[in-house]
């Protein structure tokens, strides 16, 4: 299901279901990725895609796979690592350089991206800002 939240009566800000995890037959997987991949591609107001990562795991197929099918298609996005407060700073740093590593195969600069904890609220000001000022360059 995609949810559609209206932001101050100004913008949207859109939830696309999760494409990795899912319990779900590998069939109905592909279909709802399928499905995601259309709508990204159809959304001629999109400024910008947020993919959420989960800090505390090693690079995932998934969310690579993903990732270099954005760049590919050239959809704006940037990265938000999320769950930050399950670590220790130097997991943290470990697991985020992990990242810049596997990115690094595939890409010659690292996409943007942000730290966050929805738990400690960690990032969430720096994503608001970025946010405000996504919306002032329209």
């Amino acid at each position: 299901m995609i949810n559609h939240f209206l932001i101050n009566e100004e913008w949207y800000l859109v939830d696309l279901p999760g494409y990795g995890y899912a319990e779900v037959p590998k069939k109905e997987r592909l279909k709802w990725e399928q499905f995601i991949k259309r709508y990204i591609l159809q959304r001629e107001n999109l400024y910008c895609l947020f993919v959420l990562v989960d800090s505390r795991h090693e690079p995932q197929k998934p969310d690579l796979d993903f990732m270099e099918w954005l760049g590919i298609s050239q959809v704006p996005f940037t990265i938000v690592f999320t769950k930050t407060d399950k670590l220790r700073p130097e997991e943290l740093k470990t697991n985020l350089k992990n990242y810049e590593e596997k990115m690094f195969e595939t890409w010659e600069t690292m996409p943007g991206y942000y730290i966050s904890s929805a738990e400690t609220g960690t990032g969430t000001n720096e994503l608001l800002d970025f946010i405000e000022h996504l919306n002032s360059e329209e």
